[in-house]
């Protein structure tokens, strides 16, 4: 048995689509476990995403005021985007996520974290880059903010002050609780300079890309 997170597959017997959205499906399999037991788990399929803390010189972190219809509420988030291009570079991803939702450009990427956001009923990973030596970035080419980015807004927060949001519940989103304490941990180690490279391997999506 692996000390850490190991990739196994149950045998699946049964593959069945319950309902079809414009992003995920609802799924139910049928599945033998290795002692020899049927059993059926329903899930959301998830095409996975990139979420981006952009630190500034002034420890500020780029962040954006996004509604969020199935909570009713107004959530401050790093910018992220969906991996729904198929075989898009993840850095890549990334890139143009920053540039769409904040409008900056980094120099300097590392990978921060990579998270599996509801593994008990939900099929998304996330990975969250450290974006650093910003600068200004026009819009990509072709981007028309539709839906809740039409009034989504831009801002900055100090780094310390997003920690303490999030210490008081006052901060809720995922990609930005999970982004934020691991850039201010990494922070107070002095390891930021000791994460990950950019392009480092994801072996849940590549292997979920290798299918």
């Amino acid at each position: 048995m692996s000390r850490w997170d190991a990739a196994e597959t149950w045998q699946v017997d049964e593959h069945e689509v319950l309902a079809t959205g414009r992003v995920c499906d609802f799924v139910n399999d049928t599945i033998t476990t290795p002692a020899g037991e049927r059993i059926q788990r329903q899930y959301t399929t998830h095409p996975s995403a990139v979420g981006i803390i952009a630190l500034d010189e002034h420890d500020r972190v780029a962040v954006v005021r996004q509604y969020r219809h199935p909570v009713r509420m107004i959530m401050v988030e790093p910018p992220a985007g969906l991996l729904d291009v198929r075989g898009e570079d993840y850095l890549a991803a990334a890139q143009r996520e920053l540039a769409e939702e904040a409008m900056l450009a980094a120099a300097d990427w590392r990978v921060l974290l990579d998270i599996v956001t509801t593994p008990g009923g939900c099929q998304e990973a996330l990975r969250i880059y450290l974006a650093r030596d910003l600068s200004p970035a026009p819009r990509p080419d072709g981007f028309v903010p539709e839906g809740e980015e039409r009034l989504m807004t831009a801002d900055w927060e100090l780094l310390d002050d997003l920690v303490a949001a999030i210490q008081a519940g006052q901060c809720q989103s995922p990609t930005l609780v999970t982004g934020v304490l691991a850039t201010a941990l990494a922070k107070a180690q002095g390891r930021l300079d000791d994460l990950r490279p950019a392009h480092s391997p994801w072996p849940v999506m590549d292997r979920r890309r290798a299918r």
